[in-house]
């Protein structure tokens, strides 16, 4: 999968606000070139963190995937509790360490977001591209809801 295939395929989820970080819009220079989903039927950003994000270069914070690799990408997701033990077996808090060396095309926990139950994918493939576009959609699911029961209090 490219990093255009996969953001084709989140943006075609119904509501979704996609925001991309490009040089001279206002945004920080370290998010540029990142891409942050967002369920916003209405196009405005909402005040919650995004249920998705792609990122294409490590983080001072981040930097177990290696992501200076040419033509990586990891797409991360907040999978919730439920989604992260189908695919780690361990509670978000139970977190055992990260692996040392990058992995690509495999669900792994989050090297950093993990203990809050986000997933992520280094490059994906044949291998894990389907399963993360399941989960995707998962998480999609469960902004729309969270976003539908804030608009009805």
């Amino acid at each position: 999968m490219t990093i255009d295939e996969v953001i084709a395929d989140i943006e075609s989820l119904q509501g979704v606000l996609a925001l991309r970080p490009q040089p001279g819009d206002g945004t920080p220079e370290i998010a540029w070139g990142d891409s942050f989903f967002y369920y916003a039927p209405d196009g405005v950003i909402p005040q919650t963190q995004p249920f998705a994000t792609i990122i294409t270069k490590d983080y001072p914070d981040d930097a177990g995937s290696r992501l200076g690799r040419p033509g990586a990408f990891r797409v991360n997701v907040a999978a919730g509790s439920s989604q992260f033990h189908r695919w780690t077996g361990h509670e978000p808090r139970d977190l055992p360490a990260a692996p040392i060396d990058p992995v690509d095309d495999v669900v792994l926990a989050h090297p950093v977001y993990g203990e809050l139950g986000w997933l992520c994918v280094t490059n994906p493939g044949p291998h894990a591209g389907e399963s993360l576009l399941e989960l995707v959609r998962s998480a999609h699911a469960a902004a729309r809801a969270r976003h539908e029961r804030r608009d009805s209090l």
